[in-house]
């Protein structure tokens, strides 16, 4: 049977939005907002450089690089990255952040110029009500700085992503004004960030909308989004934001980053490639996710989606009898898709099946078939269901090696 005919997709029946024309471009900010989460090791320099490769090797365009004016380490490692794009030729635009003060800018401005390499400045500030109050800033004081900080960058030559802080609690006479006097200042992007992570798709799309709308005017400014999970909705966020006109996307390996994190570049990769849009190869996908989570000391949760240990596993006999039947068809596209909704292949994994209280006996079957012993084995397969219907938990291989090898004896 062909394969459009198995699959009866509700989300393309009445489509708000042609994905195949999606020509969103993505910006990793793991090496940067990612590191800030306070369970994260900042990771070697080498493991930075190796996590650039990949980034490039999926498609991703742009990456911060770090904060240089954080310390002399961040200012080392933002300088090292940047000479491995240039010397390896590696297709990431890199970006900085710093805020609104000169004085971050400057080691920027430097590194860029003993390099040669033309790195974007992402200098950042608070734009809601909330946070002026807190920090007592009036709205003359934050267009001064603005001013200051946005002509500083384009004097010395370097692109400007203006960024506003927390732009999903702010007012819309605000944000005119700080994206007025960035524009008029030579800024090239702005960037729209749900710093906290309050706005819902609505909200999302709602305030992309209006900065189209309102403050561009079909002016050559790009637009970005950049979302945080608080609410866990990091990654529902992004797709709205593209939905509603954004040009580049934001999201950390993972989803680390600040409190609970950024939205999870990972997820936003395989989403976009399963929604139509312009495919990219996620083949180094796992070894990326991987690589984050061992060097910044955060383990993915077994039940993370399509990377977590129990993506494409199971141990319940109903779905381990179809992925089977499947198997039995020859139909590896069939097997991997009858009890999942993400192509296991395409990231170089496989649907694994186990023994568990809930499995049958298709399970033991195949878990002896694929493990060298003989699947029609009466006494071996009562053994390992036997003992999986008293258990608790997943039989691991060793378990099942050693039910078997007292069984045999």
């Amino acid at each position: 049977m062909e394969e459009h005919a198995l699959i009866y997709d509700w989300n393309r029946t009445e489509p708000a939005f042609d994905w195949s024309q999606a020509r969103v471009e993505l910006n990793d900010e793991t090496l940067r907002d990612g590191l800030q989460s306070p369970s994260a090791r900042d990771p070697s320099l080498d493991v930075k450089k190796r996590l650039l490769h990949l980034m490039a090797d999926l498609g991703i365009v742009g990456a911060d690089i770090g904060l240089p004016a954080a310390g002399p380490r961040a200012a080392e490692h933002a300088r090292a990255l940047a000479l491995e794009i240039r010397d390896q030729k590696i297709p990431i635009t890199p970006n900085c952040a710093a805020r609104t003060v000169i004085a971050d800018i400057e080691p920027i401005v430097r590194i860029s110029d003993e390099l040669g390499v033309r790195i974007e400045v992402a200098t950042f500030i608070g734009s809601s009500p909330i946070r002026q109050y807190a920090e007592d800033w009036t709205l003359e004081q934050m267009l001064r700085a603005t001013a200051e900080a946005v002509s500083y960058a384009v004097g010395h030559g370097l692109p400007v992503m203006y960024v506003t802080e927390d732009t999903t609690r702010a007012r819309p006479e605000t944000l005119r004004a700080l994206y007025g006097a960035a524009i008029d200042c030579g800024a090239t992007r702005l960037c729209l960030a749900d710093t906290v992570g309050h706005a819902t798709p609505d909200g999302v799309r709602a305030l992309v909308r209006f900065v189209r709308r309102d403050i561009l005017r079909g002016r050559a400014v790009a637009l970005d989004w950049h979302g945080h999970r608080d609410r866990g909705m990091g990654l529902i966020n992004c797709l709205a934001a593209i939905e509603a006109g954004a040009n580049r996307i934001h999201a950390t390996a993972l989803g680390v980053g600040e409190r609970v994190g950024n939205a999870e570049m990972d997820l936003l990769l395989v989403n976009l490639n399963l929604l139509g849009a312009p495919r990219r190869d996620l083949a180094r996908l796992p070894e990326y996710c991987r690589l984050v989570a061992d060097a910044v000391g955060l383990p993915i949760p077994a039940n993370y989606p399509v990377l977590g240990a129990d993506a494409f596993r199971t141990g319940t006999g109903v779905h381990a009898a179809a992925i089977i039947k499947a198997r039995r068809k020859g139909d590896a596209w069939l097997a991997n898709r009858v009890y999942s909704s993400v192509p296991a292949e395409e990231l170089g994994l496989a649907q694994t099946i186990e023994i568990s209280s809930l499995s049958g006996i298709s399970n033991v079957k195949h878990w002896l078939a694929t493990h060298g012993y003989d699947a029609d084995d009466e006494a071996a397969c009562k053994v390992l269901l036997d003992a999986a219907k008293r258990t608790d938990h997943v039989l691991s291989e060793d378990e099942c090696r050693g039910l078997l090898k007292v069984a045999c004896r």
